[in-house]
């Protein structure tokens, strides 16, 4: 029996991450999925779908177009992590004695997250969307 709680354990933590992230999702699909039964029964029988429902619908959608402002924040806040990722990076290794030989892999795995950031940036230019 005591084998089995570090196995626990890794599955509690792991199980809880998965429902954090997926449930949401899951949620959200399973209330689209019946609003979209809901209308195609209304369809079926010949009622007239309200404007409010319509505007509903559409809502979601017209959220999720990219706009200047989202993609100048999201550079932000990516540039912003791969800054830090690459300041605990040095930081550590000063920490440890500096020797004027920075190598560390997390110098380079900084460069992901700052590289992304500056995309989202470049793109918000490009992007004449209204906000």
């Amino acid at each position: 029996m005591e084998d089995f709680i570090p196995l626990f354990a890794i599955f509690a933590v792991f199980g809880t991450i998965t429902a954090i992230v997926f449930g949401p999702t899951f949620l959200k699909y399973r209330e689209k999925r019946d609003m979209q039964e809901t209308v195609r029964h209304a369809v079926d029988k010949g009622q007239q779908l309200p404007p409010e429902l319509i505007d509903v619908m559409t809502k979601d959608v017209q959220k999720r177009l990219p706009s200047r402002t989202k993609d100048v924040r999201r550079g932000i806040i990516w540039l912003a992590t791969g800054i830090g990722i690459a300041a605990f990076s040095v930081v550590t290794e000063w920490s440890g004695g500096w020797n004027n030989n920075i190598d560390n892999g997390l110098l380079g795995i900084a460069c992901i997250p700052v590289t992304i950031g500056l995309a989202f940036i470049v793109l918000s230019f490009f992007n004449k969307g209204a906000d």
